[in-house]
């Protein structure tokens, strides 16, 4: 049996998502075209993510239809927080099947060059000044991306620590309360700032972040790892790996649609071991 591509949509995952998309009428009078099913337009933004192809290259022939077409329901459902709630629904499975682990987070950020410019895009010190963005990144302790944030390249890491923490949903999946806050919060040097150690302990957070100016062997490398793994499996998404989009909420919905995806494929390997 053939493998399918990665853009192919399994009728498990659609279920989930298709649950999630806002349904849209037919106008009676006037109804023009049909409108194109959801599950083909939702496989050609996942070839455009996955290859890195330019909206209007996308191949008519796989019937996915227009690139403008895949790029307006991409929009439209980002609009509808369909991305975010896909996130959200999956993390919550995760945590039901006792893999999501909450002892501790680890955040980390990882710089692309934005070709087109726009908002949340700013000069890189790493990269010769060229324009360039920020990709935010927590873990959980075993690396499942919880949430993330877009800046620009020449915007502090320091700076993201607190909208991290508190751009992690409420997730769900177990009786009591919905588990949002990590225990521990592990970082690098580039996050070394006493104000901001004392922001996360006012979270009911530990922070265990390196000093600066000190000698490596601070041990945090051990468990740092996890999400430097997952920032390569999020830059495996080729559109990811260059901000081609002007407009930053596309760029975002891109990243969200990512991070859902990492936890939908953990979530497929805890269930067929």
């Amino acid at each position: 049996m053939a493998r399918p591509k990665p853009w192919q949509v399994s009728d498990q995952l659609w279920a989930v998502i298709g649950s999630l998309l806002p349904k849209t009428e037919r106008r009676t009078h006037h109804p023009g075209r049909s409108r194109l099913d959801d599950r083909l337009v939702f496989q050609g933004i996942l070839f455009v993510l996955h290859t890195g192809i330019s909206w209007e290259h996308l191949p008519q022939e796989l019937g996915f239809g227009s690139g403008m077409t895949c790029w307006r329901r991409l929009a439209e459902w980002h609009e509808a927080g369909v991305w975010q709630r896909l996130h959200e629904a999956l993390l919550a499975e995760l945590r039901a099947a006792d893999v999501l682990d909450f002892s501790r987070a680890t955040v980390d950020s990882s710089h692309v060059r934005a070709k087109g410019g726009g908002s949340k895009t700013g000069r890189s010190p790493v990269d010769r000044g060229k324009t360039g963005s920020k990709h935010h990144l927590i873990t959980d302790a075993t690396g499942i991306p919880l949430a993330f944030t877009l800046t620009g390249g020449n915007r502090n890491d320091v700076t993201q620590l607190i909208p991290l923490l508190e751009a992690v949903p409420p997730v769900r999946g177990k009786r009591g309360r919905p588990r949002r806050r990590p225990d521990v919060v592990l970082a690098d040097r580039g996050y070394d700032h006493d104000k901001y150690r004392r922001m996360v302990r006012e979270l009911d957070i530990r922070p265990l972040i390196a000093r600066r100016n000190t000698g490596h062997g601070s041990g945090l490398g051990v468990q740092r790892w996890v999400v430097e793994r997952a920032f390569a499996l999020l830059h495996h998404f080729r559109r990811l790996r260059i901000r081609w989009e002007i407009r930053d909420d596309i760029h975002e919905a891109f990243l969200s649609l990512a991070c859902a995806l990492i936890c939908w494929r953990r979530l497929r390997s805890v269930r067929s071991s």
